[in-house]
């Protein structure tokens, strides 16, 4: 982690000079910051930040790397706070992944002081009206309304109930220091994320379940059989380990692939060939569309990949990373749920899986609320 006075000049970028002309009357000032734990946080924050803009907020974003790429990408015109992230990484098996959080655990408990700190400088020195972090702990105030987003209230552990309970009160005394809690889901029995996020205690704070909060739209385009799209997201080494195992069948497989690596920060790019193309990363309206085009996706199991799929109706074929016990009970709850078809890791061969997933009995809940709509404009009378 970086060693560096919180609100160092060297860590605040801008696209814009509206830093320079201050805040705008009548319109709130709101820093949106994902969690870079993989890819998804700040992709599922894409819509939140279109709707904070439609309805008339002033918008800056913080966070580094990967993510600073993608907001930087899809939002050109946003200031830009550079923020640390946890930079977490995976063990490569399963069995070690719980050992090698319980040694970057007091990282992360580094990391969100910081954090905490950092927003209190950003705080004196622009003004902010309110803060979205989408699951990083440090970014409350008792200063301004913080929201905390999150689907996983309730955290699965294979060491037993009484551990999901210690880890429930930990997330809860966290979560409790924001102002309230949104959570992407459905509510009722077509729920995506089950037990995750409707467990049996809430946290003391208003929680406001949102509906599916998706960057993709569904859009009529022809289906193309024999085309596959996959998707790589996650922390390493284990996102390395299930592309090398994709790419090593996909290689025999008689068909098209989009294999969209989930790196928009790499400078190497692999060699496609006609069948087998490769992107590092692809902006939404690419990515959209590929999918929309797509037979099956092949991606992790991870929870703003689920919410994409769900939102573009399309079949999918999903890997939990092995050892993360979240993915593990979202593959078990999608396909019990007739969502996704889900394979473990070790078990995985493309042209079996293929084959049952065209078997497999998808029924996969329709969306399109206006629940974020709803959300965010009641969220900006409060503030007002």
């Amino acid at each position: 982690m970086k060693n560096s006075v919180p609100g160092d000049k060297k860590y605040i970028k801008f696209n814009t000079n509206q830093e320079k002309k201050g805040k705008l009357p009548g319109k709130p000032r709101i820093l949106v910051a994902p969690l870079d734990w993989g890819l998804g946080h700040a992709t599922r924050c894409i819509p939140i930040i279109h709707e904070l803009i439609r309805q008339d907020c002033q918008v800056w974003l913080a966070g580094d790397g990967a993510i600073e790429k993608i907001l930087r990408g899809e939002f050109p015109q946003l200031p830009f706070l550079e923020l640390p992230g946890y930079h977490i990484r995976y063990s490569r098996s399963g069995k070690g992944l719980i050992g090698a959080m319980i040694r970057q655990f007091p990282r992360i408990i580094s990391a969100i002081r910081f954090e905490h700190k950092w927003l209190k400088n950003q705080l004196a020195r622009y003004q902010f009206d309110a803060v979205i972090s989408d699951n990083r702990f440090g970014l409350n105030s008792i200063a301004v309304p913080c929201v905390f987003i999150t689907h996983q209230l309730a955290i699965k552990s294979p060491m037993g109930k009484w551990s999901e309970k210690w880890l429930r009160r930990l997330n809860y005394l966290y979560i409790n220091r924001f102002s309230e809690c949104w959570i992407p889901d459905l509510v009722g029995e077509r729920s995506l994320a089950g037990d995750l996020s409707h467990p049996d205690v809430l946290p003391d704070i208003p929680v406001f379940y949102i509906d599916v909060v998706s960057r993709f739209n569904k859009i009529d385009v022809e289906e193309k059989k024999r085309r596959l799209v996959v998707i790589m997201s996650g922390p390493e080494p284990q996102r390395s380990i299930f592309e090398n195992l994709l790419i090593d069948q996909l290689v025999l497989y008689n068909g098209t692939v989009d294999f969209i690596r989930g790196t928009p920060v790499a400078e190497t790019i692999l060699p496609s060939t006609n069948q087998l193309n490769f992107y590092n990363h692809l902006p939404s309206p690419e990515l959209n569309k590929k999918i929309a085009e797509a037979e099956f996706v092949i991606s992790r199991a991870g929870y703003s990949t689920v919410m994409d799929l769900v939102q573009v109706q399309k079949k999918s074929i999903l890997i939990p990373t092995p050892g993360q016990t979240e993915q593990e009970y979202l593959a078990d709850h999608l396909t019990r749920n007739h969502i996704a078809f889900c394979i473990r890791q070790e078990n995985f061969v493309l042209k079996r899986e293929l084959d049952a997933a065209k078997s497999f009995p998808f029924d996969i809940p329709a969306t399109g609320g206006q629940k974020l709509e709803e959300t965010i404009k009641e969220f900006i009378e409060r503030l007002g």
